[in-house]
């Protein structure tokens, strides 16, 4: 739980007609992280060519099951085997069969749609025009001495529009309405036509475009199109059959295509990471949990029976880099792992701050957030959006409880302080003890990280860091006696001779090291470590101040609910218990999530910025899902 698990570099040789059996039971096995690194005598890449045919069917099925629609669950027999590549060769030729037999069927789908909506906009069309009565034949003739015009325009531009054209020899004649617009038919001598066009368009004029097959009676194009409709659905209805006879016969086999291209993902994913071979052997390189490797033993010797050979051994100083981060947690802890890696991922070996994190966000939140009521109001939103957040609802649901808790020491109520009696103190009423602590808090969490540093760089084998940097033992020791002499300075303690003694000792071991890690010139020594020393005491006191923000939040939270009495007191019954109302929403809200991101951001700059890398490589193992849908 506070640091990866450790693994093994396994090196694994087996038959190469056996590669993909052989890919699966480690799928099988579930604890397999492939990796690159075959032996350079193994140096082709025989599952490349399977990688290739497996994505290539695959993207082929997932066609296919858009086109047929879901086949439901698969259900993965446990003794079932992984195909060959000549299977797998012969089972994307077969799925190449059915798309093509398919994609006519889906081409014939997507006109019948298309045809579909020309059809719905034609009898918006008609419609309308419906409304004239009219052959639009004889009306929309090329060759009359008549110009006639069937559109739209804004309806405030109506009036203006029918006195120009009349002063130009042209009619407008209104036939329908939609919203604000006027359907209009404009007519008048074609030799003047050309007069009016500028003044429909100023107007914002739209023609109505007319098909040809509505150029004709209106009734005799109504039936038209009823006939047009009926020939479209009998084309659907024999789409719709011939879609229903692909999918009962091609369902079955796809069912079974699934299930064998579920079997061959694992080597064509271990095929990404790299397997080498050559001749007649494969070679599978990748990490397993030490604690796990004489199960992977065992798992091999009852499937195999000695067709392999496995080697294994603790990854070297060269890998380390590249070795990736196993953690285990419990389910009550696994809710705060986006929250950590969203910040990054530890390195093999490092420290894995989640338990810390989720302790120290929590009490973070509940002392800035500290009240029951608005606590509680919290903790019933996040069991609410339980089924739609999922498992990060927890957090809410810890974070509302630990408000409580906290609104409890307080003895805060929805802001009121005299419902009850707080257990520890009142932040209103001692201002000075919670700033105390906050930065007391702030002192032990910087202690406490730097001791995460110091163990880090040791466990890497930095050991010069580990004792000297800054953010090392000389480091440490450098703060705690800054701090104890600033606490005998206060009349807190009586520490200032062997404080002061310390951080000079502390401060002393910096200089050297700093001194010697700059490798150039004097006087550019002088300034790289002088900068970087006054660096050190300064960020260290930085860090330790910025912990007084919990203080100023848990005042903070006081002085709004203040605020909002205040308002309310001047109002009427109403309008009193409103402004409360709404006070306390607004608090819950903005300061709710503003506490939220202050408590992240003291974890993330104040913490993790001192000791947590984050530019980890996350262990992933090929995994055979029992059961998959699609």
């Amino acid at each position: 739980m506070f640091r990866t698990e450790p693994l093994l570099r396994i090196q694994l040789l087996a038959l190469a007609s056996e590669a993909q059996d052989v890919a699966l039971e480690l799928a099988r096995f579930g604890v397999f992280n492939p990796a690159g690194g075959a032996p350079d005598a193994l140096s082709e890449s025989p599952a490349e060519r399977y990688r290739e045919i497996w994505l290539e069917a695959d993207s082929r099925l997932g066609k296919l099951l858009e086109q047929c629609g879901s086949l439901g669950p698969l259900a993965i027999p446990h003794d079932a085997a992984a195909p060959s590549l000549a299977d797998l060769l012969e089972l994307n030729d077969w799925l190449k069969e059915v798309w093509v037999a398919c994609l006519g069927c889906h081409e014939d789908g997507i006109r019948i749609t298309d045809e579909r909506r020309h059809l719905a906009a034609l009898e918006e069309t008609l419609a309308r025009l419906e409304r004239l009565n009219v052959d639009l034949a004889r009306l929309l003739r090329s060759g009359s001495l008549l110009a006639v015009g069937i559109g739209s325009l804004p309806a405030a531009e109506l009036q203006r529009v029918t006195e120009a054209l009349s002063m130009a020899g042209h009619m407008v004649s209104r036939f329908d309405r939609v919203g604000d617009q006027i359907f209009a038919v404009v007519a008048g001598p074609r030799s003047r036509h050309d007069e009016v066009r500028g003044v429909l368009a100023q107007a914002g004029w739209r023609e109505l475009a007319i098909p040809d097959e509505f150029r004709t009676h209106p009734k005799a194009a109504r039936v038209w199109l009823e006939m047009a409709r009926r020939g479209l659905e009998a084309s659907s209805g024999e789409q719709c059959q011939l879609t229903d006879s692909l999918r009962e016969r091609f369902g079955p086999h796809l069912q079974e295509a699934r299930q064998r291209l579920a079997l061959a993902r694992p080597l064509a994913e271990a095929a990404l990471a790299g397997v080498g071979g050559k001749g007649g052997l494969v070679a599978l390189a990748g990490w397993v949990p030490r604690r796990q490797a004489d199960d992977l033993r065992r798992t091999l010797n009852a499937r195999f029976d000695g067709r392999y050979w496995l080697d294994q051994r603790e990854p070297d100083a060269a890998e380390v880099s590249m070795t990736p981060s196993l953690v285990r947690y419990p389910g009550w802890l696994k809710p705060f792992m986006p929250l950590v890696k969203s910040y990054g991922i530890p390195r093999y070996g490092e420290f894995d701050p989640t338990l810390p994190f989720a302790f120290a966000y929590l009490l973070l939140f509940g002392a800035m957030f500290g009240d029951v009521g608005h606590g509680g109001i919290v903790l019933l939103l996040s069991l609410a959006l339980l089924p739609r957040l999922g498992r990060m609802a927890s957090v809410g649901i810890a974070a509302g409880a630990v408000s409580m808790l906290f609104g409890l020491l307080y003895g805060s109520v929805f802001g009121y302080e005299d419902i009850i009696e707080p257990v520890w103190l009142s932040p209103l009423h001692d201002p000075v003890r919670v700033l105390g602590l906050a930065v007391g808090f702030g002192v032990a969490f910087i202690v406490f990280t730097l001791l995460v540093n110091i163990r880090n760089k040791w466990a890497a084998g930095h050991f010069g860091e580990a004792l000297f940097d800054s953010g090392g033992l000389a480091g440490l020791a450098f703060y705690l006696g800054a701090v104890g002499g600033l606490a005998d300075f206060a009349g807190l303690a009586d520490l200032a001779r062997p404080a002061w003694g310390g951080a000079a000792l502390g401060l002393s071991g910096v200089v050297v090291y700093k001194w010697i890690e700059a490798k150039s010139g004097f006087w550019e020594r002088v300034l790289v470590t002088s900068i970087e020393t006054l660096e050190t005491a300064i960020n260290l006191f930085s860090n330790t101040l910025s912990f007084m923000r919990v203080a100023a939040f848990s005042l903070n939270h006081v002085a709004l609910a203040l605020a909002v009495f205040a308002l309310a007191a001047g109002l009427g019954a109403a309008g009193h218990g409103l402004t409360l109302l709404l006070g306390n929403i607004v608090i819950i809200v903005l300061e709710g999530a503003i506490v939220a991101i202050q408590a992240l951001r003291l974890m993330y700059f104040e913490g993790f910025s001192r000791f947590f890398s984050g530019d980890g490589v996350e262990f992933a193992p090929l995994r055979l899902e029992k059961s998959v849908s699609r």
